[in-house]
């Protein structure tokens, strides 16, 4: 019922809430550690009048939603690193073709094959757009379940609004990890805003195009600045962060997702014990909100960065702090979770002058 707080896995939660945001297609193909999603969607999205299809790959599934949404239709996928990689080439589609999309990625260890363990070893490849050309789409990394069904609804909103695929960027344990959730207020599909560039059948009008070729001379040119001045409103409007114990903080330390889960535990314990360290939590990993982060930490701040891979992030935190001395670095890959008390161990070490810099838990 609306209002109710609900015990929900990560991946359930991201289906209820695309049902919630009048998502009703969804196209993909099974992949851990995300699997709880389609097969929670396979059973919700037909009581609702939905439409669920398993395809027979990643490429068709993405294929298959650039269809639907190219009817005008709200729609999701999903999958994990190997399966997202697989679906790069239909993202640069949609982007170029302007089509609106909610991608969730449950990232998984890698490179290769790797382990079904959690990871956030897919910033990279997802910041600098994924799909080959200047492609960009913006990026939410929620940080719990609760986050995870608010924006989900906001995913939806934000492709629809600038006709985009948006990346919901979260891992493994967020996927599998179950949380009490309340969910935002249902939307009626038949209410969302006409879509005038849909391909809804051209009877009684002109007919409509939607393609990402452009081979006449001049053509891709104009349209590449088009797709820019879209990131440039994305990148003004959309940018959206945390702040958090930073106030006094002479250490700040940025991390997102699970990570930052981590790291407040951390700062809380550290904080206890009398030391001043904070933490500014990105939500959108793109557009970077690199204003803000350089506000925070403004002058005589220690930073660090702590992800669960072993230093993606770092080169936006470096650019937003630019003339920073160091940035310290705390990185574990392959699907390994620290603990709070190792991650307040290496922040300890930066707060008295004993340690940092860069660093990379073995285990």
């Amino acid at each position: 019922m609306k209002g109710d707080r609900v015990l929900m896995r990560g991946s359930d939660t991201a289906g209820e809430a695309a049902v919630r945001a009048g998502c009703r297609f969804y196209f993909g193909y099974p992949i851990t550690p995300q699997n709880e999603l389609p097969e929670y969607l396979a059973s919700r999205l037909p009581e609702v009048g939905g439409v669920f299809i398993q395809a027979e790959s990643e490429v068709a599934s993405i294929n298959i939603a650039l269809g639907a949404s190219a009817a005008g239709a709200r729609v999701m996928t999903s999958s994990s690193s190997p399966g997202i990689s697989l679906m790069q080439e239909g993202i640069s589609y949609m982007v170029g073709s302007q089509l609106p999309a909610v991608i969730v990625n449950m990232m998984r260890g890698g490179p290769g094959l790797g382990n079904i363990a959690p990871s956030a070893a897919d910033y990279l490849q997802t910041t600098r757009g994924g799909g080959h050309g200047d492609c960009r789409m913006p990026v939410l990394a929620p940080a719990d379940c609760q986050e995870l069904a608010e924006l989900t609804f906001l995913a939806f909103d934000l492709a629809d609004k600038y006709r985009t695929p948006v990346i919901l960027l979260g891992d493994g344990l967020m996927g599998q990890v179950m949380e009490p959730v309340i969910f935002p207020d249902p939307i009626d599909p038949a209410k969302l805003a006409p879509k005038d560039w849909a391909l809804d059948g051209c009877e009684g009008r002109e007919p409509r195009i939607i393609c990402s070729y452009y081979p006449q001379t001049g053509e891709l040119y104009s349209h590449n600045f088009l797709l820019q001045a879209k990131y440039d409103a994305i990148s003004a409007n959309e940018m959206r962060w945390e702040s958090y114990a930073t106030e006094d903080a002479k250490v700040i330390v940025v991390a997102y997702g699970t990570a930052s889960r981590i790291a407040r535990s951390a700062i809380d314990d550290l904080r206890e014990q009398g030391f001043q360290i904070g933490m500014f939590r990105p939500i959108t990993l793109w557009p970077f909100p690199e204003a803000a982060l350089r506000e925070v930490v403004g002058e005589g701040r220690s930073v660090a960065v702590f992800e669960l891979c072993l230093g993606q992030m770092v080169e936006d935190v470096r650019l937003a702090v630019k003339g920073q001395d160091a940035i310290h670095f705390l990185g574990v890959p392959g699907g390994n979770i620290p603990t709070p008390s190792e991650v307040a161990e290496f922040l300890k070490s930066i707060a008295d002058g004993s340690g940092g810099i860069g660093r990379r838990i073995a285990v």
